[in-house]
């Protein structure tokens, strides 16, 4: 799996060929570029490092910043000022842009620091990036969890240096920059420094090593160097007073000559940085080999998960890259939290709840059930000491306040493992947050009214107490169980009698693209729209079935364009994460052969090979895993543990569950192309047991085992009679809305404020 890998996929525009039939119909509303970066990293660690151009919002690449429509160029080629160290992953809008501790080969003068060379050649495989710049070095570097190390090759020159800037971070477009509020360096000895920048509030520490004993070693600020100098300190640094400071190496080189340059990370001090360093690479130098190695066999361990057989090298490479773009995020690093002294699992880049709360943290769960409990301490930790679960979670301090897209979702995440009966989680502990943070933001208002607007966040408190109404199950709390029946059946109150939500605004979309959600009590939810017939009726309205073909925005599209494309009130198709589950709602309705048909259109047309291959921001792997999942013929019901069949892309896949193994082979298998019809499921065995129901359990899965799939042309009655389950409560009172409800319509991002952040 690994050597099908492109981490390329998803670096620039949007390139994919013209979309036909059902998915030329639907809309794109994000930046028709995946966001990602082919940098080195390693699954789910703590660093990442990447060529920086200060390119949006990465800090690879060549596009200035963007929220609608095609990106515009701050580049017209491959250029950077040398190398960075963690990146996000796909995201969108984010304020908090990370690339510390830049490192510069250079040939010129300390004064051509932050010039942007062209680069050459560039590869990339998981955990290993390279490239090579005009003056001729070629640049590798390869990353360990909490450790990076560089391997340079200089052409022969009288005076080659290698420069770290401690006081480079963000972008290089307006209000990207991050500056460091205090820094403290020193050079230790020969080839060894350290020094810590606090940045966002974290204090993120380093410790450096570098095998060029002969050359000088020095420290530097404003470009200018500090011969004989042993530290830098800054107690307090100002955005206009930042003048830029670091560390340089400098020397005579032999043609072909390598120098190695090592890093260790900690957000606990130096010491600890030091540490991490040894246990990810060893004592000593010329280590770039054997953490390459190391990383490159873990990646082979992670991707080695699920296998599907094809003869189509580009269907294979698109799956493997979106299987390791699902594995990237979020950041692993026990032990390593900053803001309280116990140790214990932390993570950071949880960027946001809202993108991978549905289809990347179910992945992660299914295939890494451990690293799933360890993600979910983390979770709880953070509640516990700074008072919320948080939607998002960086390298900076305190939970993310940017609560407009969702609300309740970590909620989701642990009852997913609860119901699933995984080991290491206080399930008393975890019940006590779960509650508390419930009551705070949206949950107030939805406590004293029953509804709250954005009125997608009265879909997300309801189920949100259905998810905790599951742990306080489990604990045998049948009091608060009583308490939650009635709040979690209080998602009807969003409704009206059109069968769709009420009039409000709308994060990133429209009341149609929210109006598909896999509530928990889906026959209500039918019902509620007039039956089975009404709702499909809106469904394939939705979906564009018998609509004219679109036109997607292009560069810098205005306010007007914008709107009119929400009006179609038309599908994202995996452009964004709103309406991501929708194509399954069918399923409810005894119509899995609808689901097939537009699950195949996305499979088909919206992904592809090239830098160009995503439809739209990856989102910290939230669209790859929907395609992971989506093409292996399942599809994770977030929380209610219920994982919804489909017609399989692949004729026969095996999927790593933990430390057991789900097969899925098909009969009547057609290795499609992209202008096939699709195919449907005609019947399913699970362990040679006929299965008339079109899902299967959370435990099912995870028990492992044969799923047998019969593939057709046209639909049989497999689905149809046998409904996924619902949950149905006892239902919380319905009365006049007595909040203001807002001017309809979406929320149009049309800039990115300073101090906000969205995905």
């Amino acid at each position: 799996m690994i050597e099908h890998v492109d981490p390329f996929i998803g670096t620039e525009v949007t390139d994919l060929p013209p979309q036909h039939g059902l998915a030329a119909t639907w809309w794109w509303p994000k930046p028709q570029v995946g966001n990602t970066h082919p940098g080195a990293s390693h699954p789910l660690g703590m660093v990442s490092a990447c060529a920086y151009s200060g390119a949006y919002p990465t800090g690879y690449g060549r596009y200035d910043i963007s929220t609608e429509g095609v990106p515009t160029e701050l580049y017209d080629r491959a250029l950077t000022s040398g190398i960075t160290h963690f990146q996000q992953s796909g995201t969108g809008a984010i304020r908090k842009y990370y690339n510390y501790f830049r490192v510069t080969p250079m040939l010129q003068p300390l004064d051509a620091l932050g010039t942007l060379w062209e680069m050459h050649d560039e590869l990339a495989e998981p955990g290993w990036y390279c490239t090579t710049l005009e003056s001729g070095i070629r640049c590798e570097v390869t990353v360990g969890p909490k450790s990076a190390v560089h391997r340079f090759t200089f052409p022969s020159h009288r005076d080659a240096r290698l420069v770290i800037d401690f006081s480079l971070g963000g972008l290089a477009i307006p209000h990207g920059a991050t500056v460091p509020l205090r820094a403290h360096l020193e050079s230790l000895g020969p080839g060894v420094a350290q020094g810590e920048i606090v940045v966002e509030g974290a204090p993120l520490a380093v410790h450096v090593e570098c095998d060029t004993d002969q050359w000088r070693q020095m420290l530097w600020y404003d470009r200018r160097l500090m011969p004989g100098g042993t530290r830098l300190d800054f107690d307090y640094i100002r955005p206009t007073t930042l003048r830029p400071f670091g560390l340089m190496w400098a020397g005579p080189t032999e043609p072909g000559q390598v120098v190695e340059l090592r890093f260790g990370f900690s957000l606990r001090g130096t010491a600890q940085a030091r540490e991490n360093l040894y246990a990810d690479c060893g004592p000593g130098p010329s280590s770039f080999a054997t953490r390459r190695a190391a990383t490159t066999q873990t990646w082979r361990d992670h991707l080695g998960t699920i296998t599907v057989d094809t003869p189509d090298r580009e269907r294979q490479t698109v799956f493997s890259t979106a299987l390791y773009h699902s594995l990237l995020k979020p950041c692993l690093a026990p032990d390593e939290s900053p803001f309280w002294p116990a140790d214990g699992p932390f993570a950071f880049d949880i960027s946001t709840m809202w993108d991978i709360y549905r289809t990347q943290l179910p992945l992660l769960t299914t295939l890494l059930p451990h690293r799933a409990v360890e993600l979910a301490n983390a979770l709880l930790y953070i509640c516990e000491q700074e008072g919320n679960l948080p939607i998002g979670y960086r390298m900076a301090r305190g939970a993310d306040r940017f609560s407009r897209q969702a609300s309740a979702l970590a909620q989701t995440f642990l009852a997913d493992l609860c119901q699933l009966e995984l080991p290491g989680v206080d399930w008393d502990w975890a019940l006590a947050h779960m509650h508390n943070d419930l009551r705070r933001t949206y949950g107030e208002d939805y406590l004293l009214h029953g509804i709250a607007h954005p009125i997608s966040h009265t879909l997300d408190v309801a189920f949100g107490y259905w998810c905790t109404m599951q742990v306080a199950q489990h604990v045998g709390d049948r009091a608060l169980v009583a308490e939650f029946e009635p709040l979690a059946a209080g998602w009807v109150n969003a409704f009206d009698d059109t069968g769709l939500l009420k009039d409000s605004t709308f994060y990133e979309g429209g009341r149609w693209n929210y109006s598909f959600r896999l509530v928990h009590d889906m026959a209500a939810r039918i019902a509620l729209a007039g039956g089975d017939e009404a709702f499909v009726g809106l469904l394939d309205r939705f979906f564009g079935f018998g609509a004219d073909p679109v036109t997607q925005p292009g560069v810098r599209p205005g306010a007007d364009e914008i709107a009119r494309g929400y009006a179609l009130d038309r599908f994202e198709g995996l452009n964004n994460e709103p309406d991501m589950e929708a194509p399954w709602a069918y399923h409810y309705a005894g119509r899995p052969d609808r689901t097939a048909e537009v699950v195949h259109a996305v499979v088909h047309q919206q992904f592809g090979t090239g830098r160009g291959g995503l439809p739209g921001n990856d989102d910290s792997g939230g669209l790859s895993s929907w395609y992971v999942w989506a093409s292996l013929g399942l599809f994770p019901v977030a929380g209610q543990n219920v994982v919804l069949v489909n017609a399989p892309s692949f004729a026969e896949s095996r999927i790593g569950v933990g430390d057991r193994s789900l097969t899925i082979q098909t009969e009547g298998f057609r290795e499609p192309r992209r202008d096939d019809p699709p195919q449907y499921v005609r019947s399913v065995r699970l362990d040679g047991v006929p299965l008339e129901r079109s899902w299967l359990t959370g435990a099912e899965l995870h028990r492992g085992g044969h799923l047998l799939v019969e593939l057709g042309d046209t639909p049989s009655d497999w689905g149809t009679r046998e409904r996924p389950p619902s949950f149905p409560l006892r239902t919380a009172p319905r009365g006049p809305d007595p909040t203001t409800v807002p001017a309809p319509g979406p929320v149009l991002r049309r800039a990115i404020p300073s101090t906000q952040e969205a995905t």
